[in-house]
């Protein structure tokens, strides 16, 4: 089977499985695991910032960033089909007190006009506080959109201006550092606090960061201990995001390429595929799922017309053809 649900299906590679065994490792709730350590200050390096922390989970990451910045009872801004809004099972209102409102933008980008309108960071006290503004770059739910940088800065230089943080939700940020070019540090350098994801494009198979300033990581490693995603030997995991960071980052753009592959043969504008996600629109979405299983490719059904493939490590050229020939055939 082809399997192009997500690319948090991706399996560690046996190059992957060796650096794991072979993690030196020690008691990470202690701050003593060599592994974990390397890679939080490899990646607060790449993005810039003075600190990062790892996580079991990209949520765990998010909720902690988010944390960091919006106190009980404020409100964090962000588009509608955001992760953070729409996958995090309400995470946020039940573990930080958190609420949230939403601009909606078809393609998940920033409107900054629509945010100017609709942000309140002091209206007195009959209305909830906007503390911070999130973004998701790339945007899971608009087909894996890039969020230029560009519009990233301007949007860094109003919440400054008015006295808002700005949160990346930057899960699959290596995507959209290779589909653009752009340095890492510049995506880092918009944001206050980022969440960065190793178990997606890059193939680890758990873990990511929380991203940001040394007091906000201080901070976010009493709560993530007491959320319980305190981690004793955590560099065998560590590891793999390390071997992933050296090894698997600019192979993304053969996803990229494979899902432009696929979105051609299903008659989706490949101009429009940014990285490796594809929505694909028909009028029954659920048989056009169960017609490609039985023809050996899995995909995902996220509404009644929608579906959506993911292209990924384990998916290969011959792979993304024979899907492409199935699924443009249904």
């Amino acid at each position: 089977m082809i399997d192009l649900r997500s690319d948090t299906l991706t399996k560690p590679t046996e190059a992957m499985r060796t650096a794991m065994a072979r993690a030196e490792v020690g008691d990470d709730v202690y701050g003593e695991d060599p592994t974990v350590t390397l890679l939080e200050e490899r990646v607060a390096g790449l993005f810039g910032h003075e600190a990062a922390m790892f996580t079991p989970t990209g949520s765990m990451a998010n909720v902690l960033a988010v944390r960091s910045l919006v106190a009980p009872g404020q409100e964090v801004l962000c588009e509608a089909s955001a992760h953070i809004a729409r996958a995090e099972l309400g995470a946020h209102g039940a573990y930080s007190g958190v609420t949230m409102r939403t601009w909606i933008h078809p393609r998940g980008q920033v409107d900054l006009t629509t945010i100017r309108t609709i942000l309140a960071p002091d209206m007195g006290p009959f209305f909830v506080q906007t503390a911070a503004i999130a973004v998701e770059n790339t945007h899971n739910f608009a087909g894996g959109a890039v969020l230029p940088i560009e519009d990233l800065r301007d949007l860094r230089e109003y919440a400054t201006g008015v006295g808002v943080a700005v949160h990346m939700d930057g899960a699959r940020i290596w995507n959209a550092h290779v589909a653009t070019g752009t340095p890492l540090a510049e995506y880092g350098a918009v944001a206050d606090v980022l969440a960065v994801c190793l178990s997606k494009g890059l193939g680890a198979p758990v873990g990511s960061l929380m991203v940001g300033s040394a007091d906000a990581i201080a901070e976010s490693r009493i709560w993530r201990k007491r959320m319980g995603g305190g981690m004793r030997q955590a560099g065998i995991l560590a590891a793999a995001g390390l071997h992933a960071l050296d090894h698997h980052v600019e192979r993304l753009a053969d996803d990229h390429a494979h899902a432009r592959l696929i979105a051609e043969a299903c008659g989706v504008d490949p101009a429009g595929v940014d990285t490796n996600i594809v929505v694909v629109q028909r009028s029954d979405a659920a048989a056009y799922v169960v017609a490609a299983r039985e023809q050996g490719v899995i995909v995902s059904l996220v509404g009644p017309t929608a579906v959506r493939l993911v292209t990924h490590l384990d998916i290969t050229r011959a792979d993304a053809e024979k899907a492409a020939t199935v699924l443009g055939g249904l």
